[in-house]
């Protein structure tokens, strides 16, 4: 009677996710692996290698029709045992891409390797932030971006080439991992030293021009030591938008020591230069954004992003024994950055003495209209020291089973943004500081600048966090599991800018600015498994963002504000059917932030918003049979400012957020090497800014695959964009809303060498 409860409860993911799940667990059937080095189990005698021996227990025999059908969409277990191993184990929504899916999918950045997951949304530069910027469930996780388990919080163009999977928490998690996490945590996880000996180079080459080419060599250096090395080059152009070329190389070493005993030590580093041009895309014209030609850029051709990033962290695990283990990790973050970016930052009309004046609506075509362009030019220096130690521990109390981590954070941040401003003429008349020019909405300006820079104003910050915590996990019944767990944080952090140091009355520059905050976060939860295949969960969970978390302020007050605090509340369904080899999932959950910061009408802001978002997520992983495997989701965000975070905000919808997003894919191995897929990616009505007055419309993209896999390689053709669509697939507040299209129709062809 259990398991016919499975599919009615899963109804609606069972539709959504029907086509996407053959071909993962026939690769380890078929595909020959090198053992690796040590003692291993040997037959019974009377018996050949792979048969049963007399008294063990059999199964039914599954019969694989593929030779290499790509590995396993099915979620392995979470990386760090701070989230508690098993995902069915965790009273919280996780979704975890792994690298099957990633090279399934034709992924070659962090950003193509995520956008599909729903509830989550992309942003793109802007104001004084560069890089990847992300919001989860209708929240900015700016900062709540982690390497390994590590706060990764540098502004930088992240990149996969050397990532074995990446985990997406959903909800507040503080007590996990401290301050921030509203909407949930991002986890990318490096790929680690194993002494199987393994090979592989990649080459792909897109229609836009984009040339890509990895490696990834993994050799055992003793019988209980390996290296591994990861590289990357790619150049040309990253989409079909004008002036979108790139040029990056990535390196990624780690050694891996005492591999299956007691003490293992794990060396591992990231070193990453991008060379790019940072897509600020369109303003917004009579509440929508700006649809001149997709491919129109406002940016110049002698524009740049120029960032390098240094990682290096050092982990030691040590196993008392079975039920004892400490682990202390190490990592240093390092990201410079200098920017020279030119984008269109409002639309306008010229007079007969060239004169530009912004006009948000009016009934001028948009062809007949102008774009202002503004420099943002400057140089970012980031980094964070983080040491963290745990101690994880597996005892009895009478009838009670225990799983213990205790664990202390020490972390220091430190962060420097010079900027620099560049000034133009616009149709030979002079502008004010940081204009550069103007431009018809219908053309690239695709052409270089001279102008000189002259320096404004220096940003400046540090901070230092401290934080003990305990988590438990009680087996209470043999179908029940208590999750409760407490962190204290103390987090202190000094701001300053060069600008306004009188402290002019009326100017919204902070010239210093100094916080002290000590604030408690806090998990429960509580989990029913009756069998291996289903799991009923209810959690809740409590976060903060203290006022200078990103290091920087503008609020116009000499005093900081209070901390904005989080809780959320989830109740789920976890199924693993198939033996593990296809997972479903559901949620309700409700996130309320308290104390929201809110921007006055004099520019100034109050630590006085509320926003609630409530919601829905359904999900789908792994192979329906061996030769059809999926992927999906969906994620419904009935998301409001309860009480306004802005001037006219109050019942608005938060920007960025849309009710309804969804994903699907699939894919199918026949004639035992062929594979075909692909699936959709919907996205609903979002708006720009959080007074709803700019429109960013709903869409959908439709992306497909093809591929011919050996023992030796893979060939494999991606199709993104089938159909061509205009849709916008970043969107930012600033300049009062503005969005960056997505790419028009590209093809890739790829190919995968194994030795």
């Amino acid at each position: 009677m259990k398991k016919r409860r499975v599919p009615a409860k899963t109804a609606m993911v069972g539709l959504l996710m029907a086509p996407v799940a053959a071909l993962a667990q026939q690769t380890e059937a078929q595909a020959p692996a090198a053992p690796p080095p040590g003692p291993a189990t040997q037959p019974a005698p009377g018996t050949t290698p792979n048969q049963p021996t007399p008294n063990q227990p059999t199964m039914a025999p599954v019969t694989v029709t593929g030779t290499r059908p790509s590995d396993d969409f099915a979620p392995p277990p979470a990386s760090i045992q701070r989230l508690g191993g098993e995902v069915r184990d965790i009273p919280q929504s996780i979704t975890i891409i792994n690298k099957a899916l990633m090279q399934s999918q034709g992924a070659t950045s962090f950003q193509s390797a995520i956008r599909n997951v729903p509830g989550l949304t992309l942003g793109a530069a802007e104001g004084g932030t560069i890089g990847n910027n992300i919001n989860l469930n209708g929240f900015s996780a700016r900062t709540d971006l982690y390497l390994d388990g590590m706060r990764d919080r540098g502004q930088y163009y992240r990149d996969i080439f050397a990532y074995e999977q990446v985990e997406i928490l959903m909800g507040p998690s503080s007590m996990l991992f401290g301050r921030g996490s509203t909407g949930g945590v991002i986890n990318q996880v490096l790929k680690k030293p194993s002494l199987a000996r393994a090979v592989e180079f990649g080459a792909a080459a897109t229609t836009n021009g984009l040339t890509r080419f990895t490696a990834d060599v993994n050799t055992p250096v003793d019988t209980d030591a390996a290296a591994r090395v990861n590289m990357m080059f790619q150049r040309g152009k990253a989409s079909t938008r004008d002036l979108t070329d790139v040029m990056d190389f990535g390196f990624s070493p780690s050694l891996k020591f005492g591999i299956g005993g007691p003490t293992e030590i794990t060396l591992t580093g990231l070193l990453l230069h991008n060379h790019d041009k940072a897509d600020y895309g369109f303003p917004s014209y009579n509440g929508y954004l700006l649809q001149p030609p997709r491919n129109n850029n406002y940016g110049l051709n002698d524009d740049y992003t120029d960032t390098d990033t240094v990682m290096l962290n050092t982990t030691v695990d040590h196993k008392f024994n079975k039920n004892l283990s400490l682990r202390n990790q190490t990592q240093f973050l390092y990201t410079g950055s200098n920017i020279r970016q030119t984008s269109g930052s409002a639309v306008g009309v010229l007079n007969n003495a060239g004169v530009f004046t912004p006009t948000l609506f009016g009934p001028q075509d948009a062809s007949a209209l102008y774009i202002r362009q503004i420099s943002r030019d400057r140089r970012i220096d980031d980094f964070t020291v983080t040491n963290q130690t745990e101690l994880n521990a597996k005892f009895d109390t009478g009838p009670f089973s225990h799983n213990l981590l205790a664990g202390f954070e020490i972390d220091y941040d430190s962060y420097r943004n010079q900027g620099l401003t560049r000034t133009g003429r616009c149709n030979n008349v002079v502008q004010a500081a940081g204009i550069v020019g103007c431009v018809p909405t219908g053309f690239t300006t695709a052409n270089s600048n001279a102008l000189g820079q002259t320096y404004g104003n220096l940003a400046t910050g540090e901070a230092w966090a401290f934080a003990p915590y305990i988590n438990d996990t009680i087996q209470v019944l043999p179908e029940v599991k208590l999750v409760g767990g407490v962190r204290f944080d103390s987090y202190w952090a000094q701001i300053g800018n060069s600008i306004n140091l009188a402290n002019t009355a009326g100017s919204t520059a902070t010239p210093y600015m100094q916080q002290q905050i000590n604030f408690v976060s806090v998990r429960a939860g509580a989990l029913y498994q009756p069998d291996k295949v289903q799991t009923y969960y209810f959690s809740y969970s409590t976060s903060f963002n203290p006022s200078l978390e990103q290091l920087v302020s503008t609020t116009g007050s000499t005093a900081p504000l209070p901390p904005e605090q989080n809780e959320a509340f989830e109740v789920g369904a976890k199924y693993d059917l198939f033996n593990g080899g296809l997972s479903l999932n559901g949620a309700l959950f409700q996130i309320t932030k308290q104390n929201a910061r809110t921007q006055n009408a004099d520019g100034t802001y109050s630590a006085q918003g509320t926003v609630q978002v409530k919601g829905a997520r359904a999900g789908i992983a792994g192979r329906i049979t061996p030769e059809w495997q999926v992927w999906g989701g969906y994620t419904l965000l009935d998301a409001r400012i309860t009480n306004g975070i802005g001037v006219n905000t109050t019942g608005m919808i938060p920007l960025n957020t849309p009710r309804d997003s969804m994903t699907l894919w699939t894919t199918y191995t026949f004639d035992k090497v062929w594979e075909i897929g692909g699936g959709p990616t919907y996205q609903g009505l979002r708006y720009a800014n959080n007074t709803n007055t700019v429109i960013v419309p709903d869409y959908i993209r439709l992306d497909a695959t093809a591929a011919y896999r050996q023992d030796k390689y893979d060939v494999r053709l991606n199709v993104f964009n089938l159909t061509n669509a205009y849709y916008f697939e970043q969107v930012m507040a600033s300049d009062g809303g503005r969005g960056v299209p997505g790419s028009g129709l590209t093809a890739m062809l790829s190919l995968n060498y194994r030795m």
